[in-house]
């Protein structure tokens, strides 16, 4: 079980909007904090819907909106703040026993190539996460009329999908983890593709830039001549 997972089974979105200073009256309605509500418009429960705005979402979705964090940070902070234990009763059980005895290894335990495979899907999914934080902001619409573009909505469609990968990858148990990469490798490895493919089509338009300066500032100075 993941840390998602654990936080989700442990606190619910109204626990959380009354831990963090909303008052929850006794239908569970407040007003909601994602836009100026003077009267309660917001129902909390396990989860939380704005019946005015249309924000909604679970406990986690709730506290990363609220304070502006990646999901995985919002589901660090309410683990902290609720003092929840992120690992399992069972994986506290195993990591008590490893002194005691070797632990019985599946295949890709033993084999170091499997952890290879995941630090290197944990490095790419990183640098995915980072490249499109900075696509959400560099490619932000500045009017409401200028179309989206590309790079934008990929950002804004992945940014927690590639979170929630990279929480099952870091907190996630052994058996989840080894399902991912079976899974998504190959997903993985395309992303790696796609970074690899901006990066070379940006470079490219960036030479391209720079020459077509240059021969202009040639031409200038060949007319001072």
């Amino acid at each position: 079980m993941n840390i998602f997972q654990v936080v989700k089974e442990n606190v619910t979105a109204r626990q959380a909007a009354e831990q963090y200073g909303l008052k929850v009256n006794k239908n569970g309605m407040v007003c909601c904090p994602f836009h100026d509500d003077r009267h309660p418009s917001m129902k909390v429960d396990k989860g939380f819907c704005c019946f005015a705005c249309g924000a909604k979402g679970d406990v986690i979705t709730f506290v990363a909106d609220f304070f502006h964090l990646a999901p995985l940070e919002a589901a660090k902070k309410l683990a902290e703040d609720f003092q929840i234990p992120i690992f399992t009763d069972n994986a506290k059980k195993r990591n008590a026993s490893k002194k005691k005895e070797k632990p019985k290894r599946t295949l890709y335990q033993t084999e170091k190539k499997f952890e290879e495979w995941e630090r290197e899907s944990i490095r790419i999914l990183s640098d995915y996460l980072h490249l499109l934080e900075e696509w959400k902001i560099r490619y932000a619409p500045k009017t409401p009329e200028e179309e989206w573009k590309a790079e934008f909505i990929e950002a804004c469609q992945q940014i927690e999908k590639i979170n929630y990968y990279l929480g099952l990858l870091v907190f996630g148990e052994l058996q989840d983890r080894i399902e991912f990469l079976l899974d998504s490798g190959k997903d993985v490895k395309r992303i790696e593709e796609r970074m690899e493919e901006y990066r070379r089509n940006n470079k490219e338009q960036t030479g391209r830039s720079i020459g077509s300066e240059g021969n202009e500032l040639r031409a200038v100075l060949s007319g001072m001549v």
